[in-house]
């Protein structure tokens, strides 16, 4: 089974809000998901993300995939430069 992390959104019509899930590939965008692991409000200025970093980290760890668009949610926060330090 494949796992990735994307986002499955949430919130109502122009008022979107996001959670960040670890799913399998196969899984609807906004079904079911394995585990969350974090959120993201872009309408926040500047836009509101948390993390649980041990959490995705060690589903990095396990082969989880990270979408392109959780990478550069990650990257912003500087969730690579924590993990190569650490």
């Amino acid at each position: 089974m494949s796992v990735k992390i994307r986002l499955a959104r949430h919130g109502t019509k122009k008022k979107p809000y996001y959670r960040i899930v670890v799913t399998s590939i196969d899984a609807p965008r906004d079904g079911r998901f394995i585990e969350l692991v974090g959120t993201y409000d872009p309408l926040k200025n500047p836009a509101v993300v948390t993390l649980k970093h041990d959490r995705v980290k060690e589903w990095i760890e396990k082969g989880a995939v990270p979408t392109a668009t959780v990478n550069s949610i990650l990257k912003r926060e500087g969730f690579f430069s924590k993990t190569a330090s650490a």
